[in-house]
């Protein structure tokens, strides 16, 4: 008396068991999967102890009978809410002025994907939101764990997670002493590959125009830019290094004072894609050309680089493998709170086009 159905209604299989309907159970999947309700239970735990061929037996089962375990009584019963947290700072125009950290969240989610977990977004401007966040998270145990993007990171949120002991993981390298655990690209090295570019290509008056002071990527690229020239003997003008350029508008005159100094450079590197396209455009309205009169190079291989004619030159960071690493290491800060991580990841990786190669006559 006993039959199988699916309800097209409700988008499920149900059992008629002598006249009742009852939705599909873990004890349903067992019995179809041929194996014990605690193997079930396990694969649905990701537990290393079941064999992948039964693991995707079971899961083909659950697959098939539309059955998804419920995971609020599960997380209750492993006191676990299967989320990290990703706190960074969210404003009008951010997928256009800080594009990286979107490729970032990508491979986060991908880590967490596979594992099971989900990636929730929070978002906090000031230092006092940021710290006020980050308590709650802890307080109300909303998360398993947080990644802080490094725009959202600042001193004072040191003790909170220290003191907590909170499983976290910070994207960038905290331009302050700190014991807080992170990951990020090594822009120091970036900035050398992007100088030594240039040498190679025998430009020898190379300009910097970079982000603020307080912005410690582009600080780290400019102290790559320099040890580069040292290293070949090569002194720097210090009207060759322009900062201060968080944008278009504000790139503009730092561009212009480049391009009408007397002993014009004949190259200039971007701290970013913004500045290299005011760069680009700015050195084409003069008359000039690039890269012939004045060749550019940046970092990062989007939004803008792949659009300017010629294209630019770049020095790439692969941000989604390096977010893919972090949702990896956030997972096993969740299983081993004390396990420390301050590392670099993922190598920059140079990207040669037509803005910094000259004509060949």
């Amino acid at each position: 008396n006993n039959t199988l159905s699916y309800n097209k209604k409700h988008i499920k299989y149900i059992y008629t068991i002598r006249g009742e309907q009852m939705a599909i159970t873990i004890k349903d999947v067992a019995r179809e999967a041929g194996v014990s309700i605690s193997t079930v239970s396990k694969v649905i735990n990701n537990s290393y102890t079941i064999s992948e061929a039964t693991a995707e037996n079971v899961r083909q089962v659950m697959k098939r009978l539309h059955y998804y375990p419920n995971l609020r009584a599960r997380n209750f019963v492993c006191k676990s809410t299967r989320t990290i947290i990703f706190l960074t700072n969210l404003e009008k125009d951010s997928a256009f002025t800080n594009p990286h950290m979107f490729e970032i969240m990508c491979g986060i989610q991908r880590a967490l994907k596979d594992k099971d977990y989900s990636l929730q977004i929070v978002s906090a401007n000031t230092d006092e939101e940021q710290n006020e966040a980050v308590e709650k998270i802890i307080a109300q145990q909303i998360a398993d764990g947080i990644i802080i993007h490094g725009c959202a990171d600042n001193k004072t949120i040191v003790p909170i997670i220290i003191k907590s002991g909170f499983p976290h993981m910070v994207i960038g390298c905290p331009n302050f002493e700190s014991q807080l655990c992170w990951m990020d690209t090594n822009n120091y090295l970036s900035g050398e590959i992007a100088a030594n570019h240039l040498l190679d290509e025998n430009y020898e008056k190379i300009a910097f125009v970079g982000g603020a002071d307080s912005d410690f990527i582009s600080v780290h690229r400019l102290q790559g830019y320099k040890t580069a020239l040292a290293e070949r003997d090569i002194s720097v003008p210090s009207n060759y290094i322009k900062l201060g350029a968080l944008n278009l508008n504000n790139a503009k005159p730092l561009i212009e004072a480049l391009i009408n100094e007397p002993n014009r450079p004949d190259s200039i590197i971007c701290a970013n894609n913004v500045i290299a396209l005011s760069a680009m455009n700015i050195i084409q309205k003069s008359g000039l050309t690039v890269p012939d009169d004045i060749a550019v190079i940046t970092f990062d291989d989007f939004p803008y680089s792949r659009i300017t004619d010629p294209m630019l030159t770049v020095v790439n960071i692969d941000v989604f493998e390096m977010g893919l690493q972090a949702g990896s290491m956030i997972l096993k800060k969740v299983k081993k709170p004390n396990l420390q991580i301050q590392s670099y990841s993922t190598l920059p990786q140079l990207i040669v086009r037509e803005s910094t190669v000259r004509s060949r006559s």
